[in-house]
């Protein structure tokens, strides 16, 4: 497991302030006060069940699953992101953002779309991180990036965790994560709702550490992705299972809306291909 580059002063002076409820899956919510980063404001709590819907209310998102680990999450104003934006998985149109979270070869395109309004990549080809934070009608897109492994090493600021603000709603795509989150990361992410996470236990982050991720950030929902089969997810889904209640939304899309996001924190299987 790669480690965590150490973060500015200022940022790191916050994460001391916080305490890492790290039993439970409480997540970050009270980091926002302190926070000086004009991150997602606290989470209202809400009873009610995810729903499909063809219009999208102001208050309500829809995320598709695409493939791999890309998705496509689009707002009532018409605004779309794709997530991991590739030349092997794309959506079945051109978003108005696009996002990629590592220069790896399923995760980036070499000749994005010339009609993307905007294209955001999570590394930086002249060193230091990558620094996103895109606002477009109804839509904000920021980056906080991580680490990766190389060889025995470790190459820094290689990977960005990609959060989608819409509707009241924070949506964190984890990227190409290989290393757990320092109260550092979790200070710059902000409260998350939705978390998409990669599973498949080795080319990212192993499972437990995925797990023990996840219940830091202490989203509501959690939809999992590059898992390459179905065996995979179903060992990730046991896994997790008892920390998280798992549901299976029987479509690749789902209509979100906060106030509606499950009490307990629960894994949404999205249909479509994982790998």
């Amino acid at each position: 497991m790669t480690s965590a580059r150490p973060f500015p002063k200022r940022i790191a002076s916050l994460a001391l302030a916080i305490g890492m409820a790290f039993a439970a899956p409480t997540g970050v919510a009270a980091q926002d006060a302190a926070d000086p980063l004009r991150n997602c404001p606290p989470m209202l709590a809400g009873l009610g069940s995810l729903i499909h819907r063809a219009a999208l209310a102001e208050d309500e998102a829809a995320l598709t699953f695409v493939g791999h680990a890309t998705f496509l999450v689009e707002s009532a104003g018409g605004v779309s992101v794709a997530t991991d934006y590739n030349d092997y998985v794309r959506p079945d149109r051109v978003p108005t953002i696009a996002t990629m979270n590592r220069a790896h070869r399923t995760h980036f395109s070499v000749a994005p779309d010339p009609a993307i309004a905007h294209v955001l990549r999570g590394w930086n080809p002249e060193g230091g991180p990558a620094e996103h934070d895109v606002e477009v009608g109804d839509v904000r897109v920021r980056n906080v990036t991580t680490n990766t492994r190389s060889g025995m090493g470790t190459e820094y600021d290689e990977n960005s965790i990609f959060v989608v603000e819409t509707a009241g709603l924070c949506i964190a795509h984890l990227g190409h994560l290989h290393h757990v989150l320092e109260p550092e990361h979790l200070v710059a992410l902000g409260r998350v709702d939705v978390a998409l996470a990669p599973v498949d236990g080795s080319y990212t982050l192993d499972t437990q550490g995925m797990i023990e991720t996840l219940r830091r950030m202490g989203p509501r929902l959690v939809v999992p992705m590059h898992f390459f089969s179905q065996g995979r997810l179903e060992q990730f889904l046991e896994a997790a299972s008892p920390h998280f209640e798992i549901a299976r939304a029987g479509a690749a899309s789902v209509i979100l809306s906060r106030d509606r996001l499950p009490d307990r924190p629960t894994i949404l299987v999205l249909d479509g291909p994982g790998r």
